[in-house]
């Protein structure tokens, strides 16, 4: 039954004629070559294009190097099926181009979260600014003096300390620190201290990542 279908309706010559030109001498070599089965070649042999599935067409068509629509106007017996295979090839244009505007838009609402993250995390360290800058002084003042009502209140405030660092904040020296002066990063509170000059830290300063927040306030260190 399957000789006589080829008989009647056969397109051997016209696919071994493509699989010539890029050196395929056989329909195994063929089915090896574009991982499609052996029966889904003898359909194509016999015209049946509309019954094979598109992912089977693309890889036939990259197989033997031609475009997927001149495959199936070579291999089609009926013109509904050449019809069908171009709707068939459609859809999937069409679904491809919907996946990729799905990746886009997932990628735009990942960049608008971001976006949207770091500018809230600027408008709380903005807030947070004058505390970021006097509790570490007033921590040090603390342990100098244990008896200071102050000293109190450094338990309450960890869990700001720790969401601050979360943010990737992090201190610029430490309060009462003796440290060469450096302009970029410290913020002369009287005096006009040279690069490499000793100073001594009064508030510390604060830094995100690679980006500069608030400068560590010095003073010089008297001989």
């Amino acid at each position: 039954m399957a000789t006589r279908d080829l008989d009647a309706v056969d397109y051997s010559t016209a696919l071994r004629s493509l699989m010539a030109k890029v050196g395929l001498t056989s329909y195994r070599s063929l089915s090896r070559t574009s991982d499609v089965p052996r029966s889904a070649i003898d359909t194509l042999r016999r015209g049946q294009v509309g019954r094979l599935k598109v992912s089977m067409l693309q890889r036939l068509s990259q197989t033997l190097e031609i475009p997927m629509e001149e495959l199936v106007a070579k291999h089609s017996s009926s013109a509904p099926s050449l019809e069908a295979t171009r709707d068939g090839i459609e859809a999937v244009s069409q679904i491809k181009a919907l996946r990729q505007e799905c990746d886009r838009l997932q990628t735009q609402l990942a960049t608008q979260a971001e976006t949207v993250r770091q500018q809230v995390q600027q408008q709380a360290i903005a807030q947070l600014e004058p505390w970021l800058v006097q509790w570490p002084t007033a921590i040090h003042a603390a342990q100098q003096k244990p008896d200071l009502p102050a000293q109190k209140l450094v338990p309450l405030v960890r869990p700001v300390e720790a969401l601050v660092q979360q943010w990737g904040v992090t201190q610029i020296d430490s309060v009462g620190a003796e440290v060469p002066f450096d302009p970029q990063i410290h913020q002369p509170r009287a005096g006009n201290p040279s690069p490499g000059q000793m100073v001594r830290v009064s508030h510390v300063g604060y830094r995100q990542g690679d980006r500069l927040l608030y400068r560590a306030k010095v003073s010089p260190i008297q001989p």
